[in-house]
Parts: structure tokens; sequence; C-alpha cells
């Protein structure tokens, strides 16, 4: 029960964390000049990513909330993805790119949400006899 309980309240707030994204990247991607120009030094495609994954971040939310199976994997993923794109933004940083310093602290604690995440919802699904999702590899 107390591993069901956590995989609610983690629900609750990816899909909340979804919104917010979804909010906030539309603010940068698609507002007026003064949103845009706050944003500063933002990376476009660590934006894009953020906007899209926010999309990503509501569905897994739903699909945790009703245990689904596919809501795990699609935990797992978001968490691999924004590893790729830290990855990827690590590689622009170390090229001398223009960079926000939030934009490191962003990644990180989207990463590690999503890894805890994918962990606290594969374990409770497995307790439960839930269908748990297919090892990978």
């Amino acid at each position: 029960m107390k591993h069901a309980r956590s995989v609610r309240i983690l629900a609750v707030v990816g899909l909340a964390f979804g919104v917010l994204t979804i909010a906030s990247g539309a603010r940068a991607l698609f507002g007026d000049a003064a949103a845009r120009a706050a944003v500063g030094n933002a990376v476009p495609y660590v934006l894009w990513f953020n906007f899209l994954a926010g999309f990503a971040y509501v569905a897994a939310g739903i699909g945790l909330w009703r245990t689904q199976r596919w809501a795990v994997v699609l935990a797992a993923m978001l968490a691999l993805a924004t590893a790729a794109i830290a990855a990827a933004f690590g590689f622009h940083v170390l090229g001398g790119g223009a960079y926000e310093m939030r934009t490191v602290g962003a990644l990180a604690l989207r990463f590690g949400f999503w890894a805890v995440v994918s962990v606290v919802a594969w374990r409770s699904l497995a307790r439960r006899g839930t269908a748990a999702p297919p090892a990978v590899g």
C-alpha cells in the first residue's frame, strides 16, 4: 500500500511538472519579445526538448495514476532522453557555447525526478502483481 501511495504522489507531481513545463516552454518559445529575452542564452534544442517532453510528463503522470505498465517505461525513457540531452548540452558547453547556468540545474532535476519515478513505479507495480514492464536486453 505504501508503494502504491508513493506512485500516486509521484504521478500527481509528474503531471503538475508537465503542465508547468509546457506553460514555461510555450512562453519561452512562442511568447512576446520580453518573454523570449527572459530565457537569456538558452540552448534552442534543450528548450524544444523540454517543451515537448512536458507533454510526455503529463501522459506519464496520467498513466502512473492509472497504474499502466507503459507509464513505467515512459518514465524510464524520459530519464534516458533527458540524460542524452544533458550529454549533448555538456558538449555544447565544453565547445564554448553560450548557456544559462540554470539549465544545468533544470536538467539534473528532470533526470533525477524521472529516474526516481521509474524505479519507484517499477518496484510498486512488481509488488502489486501488476504486469511489470519487460526487461530490456
